[in-house]
Formats: C-alpha cells, structure tokens, sequence
C-alpha cells in the first residue's frame, strides 16, 4: 500500500505540474496593434462534440505537444512549421499560430470531425494556398483565426457551425456576394487592418448575418458608414478609416449598439441626436475634426472625444434635460487635445452626477504650443459606496500617465476581450 500511495502522489504532482505550466496559455493570438479587439472564448461544456475515451498516452503529432491536462488539445505553435502535421482524430482545439506555414491542404483534416478551434494566425497563408472547401468539411468548428497572414481573399465556404471568425492583418479587397452565405450562427467577425473600400459593401455583405453581434472593420479604406448592418448587432469598430460623416438617424435600426469606437476618422458635424441609443455604454470619437458635442444617451458611462477641434463644451446639448428618475451614467470623459480654455461647467455634474474623472491633458489652443488648464485632470470625491466599488472595479489610480489613458482609450468590450 505504501507503494502504492507514492506512485498516486508522483502522478497527481506531475498533472499539477503540466496543469499549471499550460493553465496561462494563449489560447487567442491578440493583435499586437490592436489588443481590444478580441475576447477570451470559452467552451460550453455542455456543447462539445462528443469524443470517444482513449487511453493514455493520447495521439499526438510529434511535431508538436499534447499535455494530459488537456487530452483533446494539440498545440504545434512557435514551432517554425512550414506545412500542418497530420491532425489526430480526437483534436478538438489546434493551436498552429506563429509559424511559417504557407498552404493548408486537406490531407491533416482528413477524417478531423470533431476540432472546434483552429489558430492559424502570424503564418503566411495565401488565399490560393487554401484546398477549396477544406473548411466547409469541419462540421463541428466553432472558431477560426487566420488573422496576420497574406490572404487576398476571403475564405469561403465555410461550415455553417461557425461563430467566430477572426481575418485582420490581411490583404483582403473583396467580399464576394456569396462569401457570407451559410454562416447563421456567426457572432464575431472582424475583418480589421485590410483593404475594404465603400465598393465592397455595395450589397449589403452583412445584412443577412442575423447572429452578428460584434463587426470589426477597423483600418480599412471605408469612408462612408457600412450600410444595412444586422438588428443584433452590439460592438462596431470603425477606427482608422476616412469617414466623414454619419446619416441622420443611422442607428435607429441599431438600438442593441453596446459600444462604438470611430476614432482616427474625418468625422465633423455630427446630428445632434445621432447616439440616441438606450444600450450605448462606450462612444470612442476621439482624432477626428468635431468642433462641438452632442446628445449624449442615459446609459452612456465612458466618452472618447479627445483630439478634435472643440473649443467649449456646451453641456445642454449633451444634456438637455434632467430626470431624476432616469440618471445619466456617464463616469468619464476624456477631452484633451482640443481647443479648451476652460474647464466643463459645474451644470455637467447635475447632468451627469455619476461622473468620476475628466482628463483635459493638454489643450491645443496655439498652433504651435500647446496648453494646460489648471486642472488637467479633475477626480470627482466618490461616496463610501462608490469608492467601494470603484476599488471593486479598479477604476481609481493615484497618478494619471500617457499609458493609464490609452489603456482607458482601449476599453471596448463591456462583455468581451
């Protein structure tokens, strides 16, 4: 027996060991430019494929590392593969992500029922590399990442059990009209850092995505707003193109929008009534040319609006009334690199009684010298209770620095990344 007790403590000490040097990995490749715009995917349990048992040691390629601690993972990542090892049947997460694979032939999906994920991103993938329909076979995926290779166009077709779908970092200039079809269960797709002009979006790509709840188009070529976007969407990323404006009543058919974020744009008037949302809780417009404010909904907490062109912050239009039934959450706003001489009037915090921190920064009231207002940055005291929270949160710093305020700049997802 006592034998037997130190063989069962060696065992259980080398899980933990594999446990815990595996328990931290990366199981999403973020971008390096853009860390916000991804979110930690977790499987349900009780939606998994069903595997059959097998025994230990589990079937692994030998190019790659299959710990015991997650028997139905197989990650071949950092490795410097130039071609994709034959993929074991029992796979349900592939994780190939950093290396120099060029083609993704049929061959290693080759009787692959059961993967969910596949990583492929930081390769070299070109779109004509890929086997027609070597995805549309993988019946049970759920996630896919070829963000950060050469692909040219847009990977199709695609199993209709697909629900995230990560393309950024690509040369993608073209979605045909066929590209989206039979993927009803897409939730994420972002399509960030490509070359997507307003031509593309001609017929309307996503309109038929009734699932979409997170569209990502940043760094793209678009100068007008994408049109028809799909009732259930919650989380539009828009940053980094040349939109010039927003249609009057654009986002009446978009009344779930969580968050919006069209910074790095060429927006200058906007109708005043435009962010009317009741669910809006992040509005990112900042470097672009606004010379005033606008409406600003009850449910909004953060607002982006540094690096534009105002010079007084007029607080009625923001809020032209006060209910107190219904109190505006906005907790912070961040306006520096505008043209401010004086602070926000005190009006804002009857408007705005949940407010907690402004960050004026520097102003740009000269051409060639920019200026600070006395306070450049203004922390609202906060009762017992929200100091209790704000602790809870996070949400309180000692010290403003460039790098807290583009961490702030970099919250997007309420729910996700």
């Amino acid at each position: 027996m006592g034998i037997m007790s130190h063989l069962l403590t060696i065992h259980l000490l080398w899980v933990a060991i594999v446990y815990c040097q595996y328990e931290d990995y990366d199981f999403e490749d973020e971008y390096e430019e853009e860390s916000d715009h991804q979110l930690p995917y977790y499987f349900n349990p009780n939606t998994q494929a069903e595997v059959p048992r097998f025994p230990f040691p589990v079937e692994c390629a030998r190019e790659c590392f299959c710990p015991p601690a997650f028997p139905l993972s197989m990650y071949c990542d950092h490795r410097k593969l130039k071609t994709i090892p034959n993929i074991p049947s029992h796979v349900q997460q592939l994780y190939l992500q950093n290396n120099d694979i060029e083609a993704v032939p049929a061959g290693p999906f080759t009787n692959v029922t059961f993967l969910r994920e596949i990583n492929l991103s930081h390769n070299k993938i070109k779109s004509h590399m890929i086997d027609s329909g070597v995805f549309a076979t993988l019946s049970n995926l759920v996630q896919l990442h070829l963000q950060h290779n050469k692909l040219e166009e847009f990977p199709y077709p695609l199993p209709s059990s697909l629900e995230r779908l990560y393309l950024g970092f690509n040369k993608i200039s073209q979605l045909p009209g066929n590209a989206l079809e039979g993927l009803p269960n897409i939730t994420m797709l972002d399509l960030c850092s490509n070359f997507l002009d307003d031509s593309v979006l001609k017929e309307n790509p996503f309109s038929n995505l009734k699932n979409l709840m997170q569209l990502n188009l940043c760094n793209n070529k678009l100068q007008t707003m994408p049109p028809d976007l799909p009732l259930s969407l919650r989380h539009l990323s828009l940053e980094n193109n040349s939109i010039s404006y927003i249609p009057e009543n654009y986002f009446n058919r978009l009344p779930k929008i969580i968050a919006l974020r069209m910074s790095h744009n060429k927006l200058q008037n906007i109708p005043r009534n435009t962010f009317n949302l009741p669910n809006l809780l992040e509005l990112n417009l900042g470097h672009n040319k606004l010379k005033q404010v606008f409406y600003i909904p009850r449910s909004l907490q953060h607002l982006y609006i540094e690096d534009n062109d105002i010079e007084s912050i007029n607080v009625t239009l923001m809020c032209p009334s006060i209910d107190p039934m219904n109190i505006n959450q906005l907790t912070y706003i961040r306006v520096d690199q505008n043209k401010l001489t004086t602070p926000i009037s005190t009006y804002a915090f009857f408007c705005f009684p949940h407010i907690r921190t402004i960050y004026y920064g520097e102003q740009n009231v000269n051409a060639n010298k920019s200026t600070q207002l006395r306070t450049p940055v203004f922390r609202r005291f906060l009762t017992p209770e929200e100091y209790h929270e704000a602790e809870d949160d996070h949400e309180t710093h000692d010290h403003e620095t460039e790098d807290d305020h583009e961490a702030e700049d970099n919250y997007f997802y309420p729910y996700f990344q």
